[in-house]
C-alpha cells in the first residue's frame, strides 16, 4: 500500500463511497467529506504528517483548538460578516468526525490501531428548548384569513405540524397518494431515505381533506404531486414556509421566539408526552434512531411539572391557617 493512498485526502474519496453504498444521504455524506477536508487542509498548512498512519491525537488535537480560537463562523462567506467564534457544537461535530473516520479506517485495514480512540468531544452547552404555548399557537391560527387558497392551506401546515412533529423537507414532499384517510396516516421518507408511517387526529384529518378536496390549486403538470402546493400549483420550498411562519410569527407578537418548523416539532414531542404518551411511540413518529434525542423532551416536560406544582400546590393553595401555627405544630 503506497503512501499517497493512505493520505487522509485520499481515504475520504474512499469514505465518501462506502457512507453512500450504505444509504447515508448526500447532505450526511457532504457533511462528513468537508469536515475531513478541512482537516486535511489544516495537516498540509501547518506542514504536519497527512498520512493516516502517522497523524495522531496531537494533530487531532491542534485542529480542534484551532477550530475554537482561531475560526470564525462565517469567515468565507462573500455576504455575511460576523466575528462570532465557531460554535461550540460546530466544534464537536468535526471531532465526531475524525472519530468516525478512523473507526472506519480500523474496520477497512487502512490502520492497525485506532489512535483517535482517546479523542474526547469537546464540551457543548445543554440546549434550552423552547416551544410553543397553546396561548401563542391560537394567535397564530387567529392571524390566518382561512377563506383564502393560501390562508387555508397554512392553517393546515400548521395544524399538521403541531399533531405530527413531521420534519421541513418531509411536509414539502408529502404526496397525495400517501395520505391514508381511512387509517388517519400518512407514509414518509425521511432522513437517510427511511420511510415511517406517521398518525395524525381527526381535526387535522377533517383539515386536510377539506384543503384537498376545496383549497388546493390544480398542479402545474402531472409530475407535481405533492399535498401542498403555491397559488400556481407548483411545489413548495422550504423557505417559503419558513418565511410563511416568520410573517405569521410576527403577525401574532410572538417575542422572544422563532416561528421555525423544528419549534413546531419540538412543542409536538412535548405536548405529546404530556397528553399521556410514551417516549417509544415518540421515538418512531419522529424518525429517531436512537432514544436518547428523545429523552430530552422527558427532561423538558419534567421542568414543565416543576413549574405546573409550584402553581398548583396543594398546600400552598389550600387555607391551613398562619404560617407560624403550622411550624408550631410541626414542631
Amino acid at each position: 500500500m503506497t503512501e499517497i493512498r493512505l493520505n487522509i485526502a485520499c481515504l475520504t474519496e474512499s469514505y465518501a463511497l462506502c457512507l453512500s453504498t450504505e444509504g447515508k444521504s448526500p447532505k450526511t455524506i457532504e457533511w462528513y467529506t468537508s469536515n475531513l477536508k478541512r482537516f486535511a487542509k489544516f495537516l498540509s498548512d501547518n506542514h504536519l504528517p497527512e498520512s493516516v498512519t502517522e497523524i495522531t491525537l496531537a494533530e487531532a488535537r491542534q485542529f480542534i483548538s484551532h477550530l475554537q480560537t482561531g475560526v470564525r463562523r462565517w469567515e468565507n462567506h462573500p455576504k455575511i460578516k460576523d466575528d462570532k467564534k465557531l460554535s461550540a457544537f460546530s466544534v464537536q461535530g468535526y471531532a465526531r468526525t475524525i472519530k468516525a473516520f478512523w473507526s472506519w479506517l480500523l474496520n477497512e485495514s487502512y490502520i492497525t490501531r485506532n489512535s483517535m480512540a482517546g479523542l474526547k468531544l469537546p464540551k457543548t452547552p445543554k440546549k434550552v428548548i423552547s416551544t410553543f404555548s397553546q396561548e401563542e399557537i391560537q394567535k397564530m391560527l387567529n392571524s390566518i384569513n382561512r377563506t383564502t387558497h393560501s390562508g387555508f392551506r397554512n392553517h393546515t401546515i400548521i395544524l399538521l405540524l403541531l399533531d405530527t412533529g413531521i420534519r421541513l423537507a418531509e411536509l414539502i414532499n408529502l404526496q397525495v397518494e400517501d395520505v391514508d384517510f381511512l387509517q388517519s396516516c400518512f407514509l414518509v421518507k425521511g432522513k437517510g431515505d427511511k420511510e415511517r408511517v406517521i398518525p395524525f387526529g381527526s381535526q387535522v384529518r377533517r383539515c386536510l381533506r377539506r384543503y384537498l378536496m376545496h383549497y388546493r390549486p390544480e398542479p402545474d403538470s402531472p409530475m407535481v404531486n405533492q399535498v401542498f402546493l403555491t397559488n400556481d400549483g407548483l411545489q413548495l420550498m422550504p423557505r417559503s414556509i419558513q418565511s410563511m411562519l416568520m410573517r405569521l410569527g410576527k403577525k401574532a407578537r410572538i417575542s422572544g421566539k422563532r416561528c421555525t418548523p423544528h419549534r413546531f416539532r419540538h412543542t409536538f414531542a412535548k405536548e405529546y408526552l404530556l397528553q399521556g404518551g410514551d417516549i417509544f411511540s415518540l421515538q418512531k413518529i419522529l424518525g429517531h434512531s436512537s432514544l436518547e434525542v428523545v429523552k430530552m423532551y422527558v427532561n423538558l416536560i419534567s421542568n414543565d411539572v416543576l413549574q405546573q406544582h409550584r402553581r398548583y400546590s396543594p398546600v400552598d393553595n389550600m387555607s391551613l391557617g398562619s404560617r407560624k401555627r403550622l411550624y408550631k405544630t410541626i414542631r
